[in-house]
């Protein structure tokens, strides 16, 4: 058995180890974030909808994507290059900017709402997929402690395709396979419709 004195110790280095992402310094990563506005725009709200916006994301996801890009753990054409030689504190203020930025919404594809809010709020029982609000929220906002992204207001074709990513196993940095085991039971349509209805979430 643990001692109760043991417990709160642990638990302080935990909140520790998550506040290490929060020390960036939101001036120096605007600054940082000019090479990135070419994609991200300059507020981070991407103007391109294969691209996905970093306004509003959680610090700790921003960090958590950029390490994997730079490590390999997570391969994309353009941006393991641009992690390459970036360091933990250039991380670290570009997170701190993005996410002290407001996300631009979008709108719902009406023709898909029905089907993407039923599979974001209840899931599909049958198939085994649980709700989106379980990790996402049910606004979308996500869950910066667990490192589940904010998904409210991405652009449906960013959305779309990451999910069929996770399906194919193209990427794999979602913690203990959580993302590919869900979606792998999700059909073309419902991933197309939840992508659809996260767009417009908020």
């Amino acid at each position: 058995m643990i001692p109760k004195h043991s417990i709160f110790i642990i638990s302080l280095f935990s909140l520790a180890s998550l506040n290490v992402y929060a020390e960036g310094d939101v001036a120096a990563g605007k600054e940082k974030s000019q090479v990135c506005a070419a994609c991200h725009g300059v507020d981070g709200n991407s103007p391109n909808p294969v691209w996905p916006k970093l306004a509003g994301q959680h610090a700790e996801y921003i960090i958590k994507q950029l390490k994997d890009y730079q490590s390999g753990v997570r391969e994309n054409a353009q941006m393991s290059p641009m992690a390459a030689n970036l360091s933990d504190q250039d991380m670290q203020d570009l997170a701190a900017y993005y996410s002290s930025q407001k996300i631009k919404h979008g709108k719902a594809d009406p023709v898909a709402l029905e089907l993407g809010e039923k599979i974001y709020r209840t899931g599909n029982i049958e198939a085994g997929v649980p709700a989106c609000t379980a990790c996402h929220g049910p606004n979308g906002r996500g869950n910066p402690a667990a490192q589940y992204p904010a998904l409210g207001g991405q652009h449906a074709a960013y959305t779309q395709a990451q999910l069929n990513a996770f399906r194919d196993s193209t990427r794999a940095n979602d913690s203990h396979s959580v993302m590919r085991t869900i979606v792998g039971r999700m059909t073309d349509e419902e991933i197309k419709a939840v992508s659809e209805y996260v767009q417009g979430l908020h």
